[in-house]
């Protein structure tokens, strides 16, 4: 690629915002609502790990720009076997969680439509499941350009809602500091899961270094801006909305962007707010089907999956990724339906965010392998052990933070892979013993 091909600081930097902003921020308010002030605390704690997590993704994309994911810098460190469970665990995770979006798409829809029994929102989801699937199968240029149609609204709700309801704050939502009953630490933790998924997808935001000018510097410039971009964001977000909504209200909201902006604009404005929120969730569920397809093709050309995930259509799409990827939310979807979208949400949540911390967990141990000494200076590198020694340090808090039935369930996630791993395995024995 020429040089007046690559892309700068500024293209990168809105890839990290657009990557990580999605239903989140839309419907974090609501989930944090019962944690009071400790809960908007809590972003400080989550953006900190994110921001070391976000240097440590972008050295290791800088100095292995593979497509597929983290897997390669597993790979790279460790070996075929812990790259084979990464990537399997990541590809899993990326539509097991995307199920999330899809009921936050739905929960916007609400001031729209009313209030529906759980089975009709279970129809509406599946429909949108299924247009952006079809989307996807069209190819990456047609994604890609509806994703470019998507971001571009995300201004509306995330911009214009936090600062005019910052007239409208009552700081008395936020009294007692804790509400919950539980000690500051137990609140703390419990309330960092689900702030930290808030920050998911920094990885997936690491261009390869061959279609980024100066990478080794732009990269780790643009996930760091990018990070700092979103956690405030976030921040100003979560505190204008837990502020506006009083938390009884908050804690049972299905839309609390369109919820906020009923108090602060009046009349039907909010209606207007809540169709762009759930284009907003529309356009993460694009990227995420997108990326999942994309992680699952990836994993294929480095032998990882079966060839069968290698097939593309006409359009270039990877059609089989997709097609299991979308079958595949269909279970979640029915096995997390409540009449209370927050409780559906935070299932989801809770359990794809500690899958998600066992790749980075190996990602991180990975970059400290790789890291950890100066070839040049033939010394240590203390800033890069530091760094990722704290890096190791959060994901394992988070991880401790997320409790051991949650931590067993991801697990379980991880170790459906087994078979297929075996099945592989045994392929690849038979074709280098088999004789020529």
């Amino acid at each position: 690629m020429s040089v007046n091909k690559k892309i700068g600081l500024l293209a990168v930097t809105s890839l990290v915002v657009g990557s990580q902003i999605g239903s989140g921020i839309l419907l974090l308010p609501a989930s944090l609502a019962s944690f009071g002030g400790i809960g908007v605390s809590t972003w400080f704690i989550t953006a900190t790990g994110a921001l070391l997590l976000a240097f440590v993704f972008a050295r290791l994309c800088a100095k292995i720009p593979k497509t597929g994911g983290p897997h390669n810098y597993i790979e790279a460190a460790f070996g075929h076997t812990p790259a084979f469970f990464s990537a399997w665990t990541y590809w899993l995770i990326s539509w097991i969680s995307t199920t999330a979006v899809i009921i936050a798409i739905v929960g916007y829809l609400h001031p729209i439509f009313g209030n529906a029994e759980p089975q009709t929102n279970l129809m509406l989801e599946l429909i949108i499941l299924l247009f952006i699937t079809i989307l996807n199968i069209l190819g990456v240029r047609t994604a890609a350009w509806m994703e470019f149609v998507f971001s571009s609204l995300k201004v509306l709700p995330l911009i214009i809602v936090p600062l005019a309801g910052l007239a409208f704050i009552n700081m008395d939502h936020f009294v007692p500091f804790n509400p919950t009953g539980e000690s500051p630490l137990t609140a703390l933790n419990a309330a960092a899961l689900l702030t930290l998924w808030g920050f998911i997808g920094v990885e997936s935001a690491t261009t390869p270094a061959g279609s980024v000018e100066n990478a080794s510097k732009t990269i780790p410039k643009a996930i760091i801006a990018g990070t700092s971009l979103v956690a405030i964001i976030y921040i100003l977000n979560t505190f204008v909305i837990m502020g506006v909504i009083p938390p009884a209200h908050l804690s049972h909201s299905k839309a609390p962007f369109a919820d906020a902006a009923a108090i602060i604009f009046g009349g039907n404005w909010y209606i207007l707010i809540s169709i762009a929120a759930a284009i907003v969730c529309l356009g993460t569920l694009n990227a995420w089907v997108l990326t999942s397809g994309q992680i699952a093709l990836g994993a294929a050309n480095d032998g990882h999956l079966p060839k069968i995930f290698k097939l593309k259509n006409k359009f270039n799409a990877p059609i089989t990724s997709l097609l299991i990827s979308s079958l595949g939310m269909v279970p979640f979807l029915i096995l997390t339906l409540d009449v209370n979208l927050i409780n559906q949400v935070n299932k989801i949540i809770d359990i794809s965010v500690t899958a998600f911390l066992f790749v980075y967990v190996m990602s991180t141990l990975s970059y400290i392998k790789l890291f950890w000494k100066d070839p040049v200076r033939n010394a240590i590198d203390y800033r890069a052990l530091i760094i990722g020694v704290s890096a190791l340090v959060f994901c394992g808090w988070a991880l401790w933070s997320s409790g051991l039935k949650t931590v067993g369930l991801a697990l379980i996630i991880t170790l459906t892979g087994v078979p297929i791993y075996l099945w592989r395995r045994k392929g690849q024995f038979i074709k280098k013993t088999k004789p020529a």
